[in-house]
């Protein structure tokens, strides 16, 4: 299988498919929380949780797309670099990180406000593709339903009597994360014209690999090798590198050059939602109802968002 039938064939599916593929891609990446929490919980470092998946999701990447190794240019090259730091280094680092101080589902939501810093930053850049009144206010209600989760659920920071210092630090990290995704989402933009999905999700992790190596330094291993034996372990690595990595980052390059960074952004509230579900079942994390109905609000403001931006277009047509 080659990149060329990612690239085209992609172009054959369906509209209403790229929501369900948007859909499948942020469920990966809420569960994917709980994953590196296990992780963690086993003996990981947050570095070594996203180094072996990284290096799992390349080896799988490069298998099937090795034809073209360098950019077309040097600018391109550049910025396939900073995807990596954005997109992968700087953003997993501190994502993993932040599970150290706060609750899965309180980075979850954290990192899920990325949309609004997007939105923000797509309107500065590209004055042409200011986000209109529908996706505002389908964001607003969205975010609304996602401080309600947060506050439904647990806060693993107190819990476990890391106290507010702690719970600041979590959420400076996880902050951190959001904005590196933005920026991760519109250097997508300068690339996916010349490339397929597969092959800039495959640089973005080559360079997300190289420019984790020097974070390696600031924490020695204290891993072992009985660690390797246990099944939980393998489970939740391969997880993490084959669904929450590899397969969920093609499906997201290619939803954003489907329907745009915006419009792709406001399926993340979705993101804590699942997280807070998950965490729940596997982590035993407080899950309230305020958190349900929470989760019921992201939903519809993120079906609000949509069907008022098309309404909104129509009209202007």
């Amino acid at each position: 299988m080659s990149s060329s039938i990612f690239k085209h064939g992609f172009k054959r599916v369906p509209a209403f498919m790229v929501h369900v593929a948007a859909v499948v891609a942020v469920a990966a990446w809420g569960v994917s929380f709980v994953n590196t929490r296990v992780l963690l919980d086993n003996g990981f470092s947050p570095i070594e949780v996203y180094l072996f998946r990284c290096v799992i999701a390349y080896a799988l990447l490069l298998a099937f797309c090795h034809k073209r190794m360098r950019a077309l240019n040097g600018w391109h090259e550049l910025l396939f670099l900073l995807c990596g730091i954005c997109g992968g280094s700087v953003y997993f680092v501190a994502e993993n990180m932040a599970l150290l101080y706060t609750s899965t589902t309180n980075v979850s939501l954290i990192t899920s406000t990325s949309p609004l810093i997007n939105a923000l930053l797509v309107g500065l850049i590209y004055k042409e593709e200011r986000p209109n009144k529908g996706i505002v206010l389908g964001s607003v209600i969205a975010m609304v339903g996602v401080v309600m989760v947060i506050l439904g659920g647990s806060s693993a920071g107190d819990s476990a009597g890391h106290g507010f210092a702690h719970g600041v630090l979590g959420d400076s990290l996880s902050l951190l994360a959001a904005v590196c995704w933005s920026v991760y989402a519109l250097l997508l933009r300068k690339l996916q014209a010349f490339y397929s999905a597969l092959y800039v999700t495959r640089k973005t992790f080559f360079y997300g690999l190289i420019t984790t190596l020097p974070f390696l330094m600031l924490q020695p291993s204290n891993l072992t090798l009985e660690v390797f034996t246990l099944p939980v372990v393998w489970v939740n690595l391969l997880i993490l590198a084959l669904i929450a990595s590899s397969l969920s980052f093609v499906i997201w390059a290619w939803v954003i050059a489907r329907i745009g960074a915006v419009k792709a952004g406001n399926y993340l509230y979705f993101q804590p939602v699942v997280t807070l579900i998950f965490g729940a079942i596997v982590l035993h994390e407080a899950m309230s109802l305020l958190g349900i109905v929470g989760g019921v609000v992201t939903i519809l403001g993120v079906y609000a968002g949509e069907r008022l931006s098309k309404e909104q277009r129509r009209l202007h047509h």
